[in-house]
């Protein structure tokens, strides 16, 4: 689908190359050859083999600190050249399971919390701000309560890492004052679509840093 709205816009303004920012972790997780696929990412194995536009990648043989230092080489503001990574395909690859109006509004709302509860710690001195931190919707849902009220909503999982290339990380070590802050808006805001929120302790190996 991207493909098709990329292609029509590029018409449109007669557009002749498509520049993506794959990097070698890309490719190198996506397999091939003798390379083990640890999972597919949507500008690697996701293009169509004929495409009416021309595929540029400059980037792609480089490593996530690499790109970086190259941001800097070049003058780039900071704030563009240290910015997280972000998945291609949006919000919807941290939806685990069938994607929804719903899901996404939740995700949405979730990663924003997230995402200004980490920034704020972070210009208070309170947390070294991570190499990336977002939200995941998880597919199960379970009991909760909102005042005398029963609830049944879904999962929130809290997501923090601290890397160098992307090729492994450690998750971030955030303080549960920060995390009880994070939880406390993201169920206050969402009331009964979210009854849980918990925190992802695992590094990479042996998971990977996104859920899809």
């Amino acid at each position: 689908l991207f493909i098709k709205i990329f292609e029509k816009v590029a018409e449109d303004f007669g557009a002749e190359y498509l520049a993506q920012g794959t990097i070698a972790p890309d490719w190198i997780e996506s397999g091939g050859g003798i390379r083990n696929r640890i999972k597919a990412h949507h500008n690697v194995g996701g293009l169509p083999e004929k495409m009416g536009l021309k595929l540029v990648e400059p980037l792609r043989d480089l490593y996530k600190d690499e790109v970086r230092n190259v941001g800097k080489a070049l003058n780039i503001p900071k704030k563009i050249y240290t910015k997280q990574p972000f998945p291609g395909p949006g919000l919807a690859i941290r939806i685990v399971g069938e994607v929804t109006e719903e899901k996404v509004d939740i995700i949405r709302e979730a990663s924003f919390i997230l995402e200004k509860e980490i920034e704020a710690a972070a210009e208070k001195g309170k947390i070294e701000i991570p190499w990336q931190y977002f939200a995941v919707l998880l597919p199960t849902k379970s009991v909760g309560v909102h005042g005398d009220v029963r609830a049944y909503g879904y999962t929130i999982v809290i997501r923090a890492v601290d890397s160098i290339d992307g090729m492994s990380a450690a998750y971030s070590k955030i303080s549960h004052e920060i995390l009880q802050k994070i939880s406390t808006r993201i169920t206050n805001v969402l009331k009964d679509k979210v009854t849980r929120v918990v925190y992802d302790i695992t590094n990479k190996p042996p998971a990977t840093i996104e859920f899809e």
